[in-house]
């Protein structure tokens, strides 16, 4: 059975963020371990915009999240917290929060991309040009890396795919290196 065919069995047929009907597709929830349907919600094109484009957050849109922060599917419990948290400004965001409970593993996923954080102390990963990298893009190496504890040398020009980002250090990323997952300084990387 597909992952949309799953999620809106689950759903039933409808946003599992704001209940609208129409539609409706699968969304990720960010940074996935395994994928699937543990991982994933279905959602309208509206909560998806939203989600993606802080810009065009309706607040009024959002008080829907007054039912679904209480589902029982984590990731809508993540993207829920995650809007509340990036809202929490408006007062009533920050009520719903304060009410909403999430086990340590659900919080250190909701809170993996930096959502919830202030902005002076949100840690922003930039490449050598500046230029700003997230959970998941792809680089390039700009210059040969020796390995640490390996005789491993990372070649100019090598491709990483699917960065995780170090949350604690803007200037580390992981990825993965001919088959071995390596931490790399970001002014080593363009983005691709």
């Amino acid at each position: 059975m597909s992952i949309e065919r799953e999620l809106n069995k689950r759903s039933g047929s409808k946003c599992e963020l704001c209940g609208a009907e129409e539609n409706l597709k699968v969304y990720q929830v960010l940074p996935t371990q395994k994928g699937g349907i543990d991982e994933a919600i279905f959602a309208c094109n509206t909560c998806i915009d939203q989600i993606e484009n802080p810009d065009n957050v309706d607040l009024n849109h959002w008080r829907c999240l007054n039912d679904s922060m209480w589902n029982e599917n984590v990731a809508v419990q993540v993207v829920a917290w995650r809007m509340l948290s990036r809202m929490r400004s408006a007062g009533w965001p920050q009520e719903l929060l304060d009410m909403m409970y999430l086990d340590e593993d659900t919080l250190a996923w909701a809170s993996a991309t930096g959502e919830g954080e202030d902005d002076e102390n949100k840690i922003v990963h930039r490449d050598s040009n500046g230029v700003i990298l997230e959970h998941g893009d792809s680089v390039v190496l700009i210059k040969d890396l020796k390995v640490k504890g390996s005789s491993m040398v990372a070649k100019q020009g090598t491709a990483v795919r699917n960065i995780r980002l170090d949350h604690e250090n803007a200037e580390y990323i992981e990825g993965k290196v001919d088959g071995q997952q390596i931490v790399i300084i970001t002014q080593y990387v363009k983005k691709i």
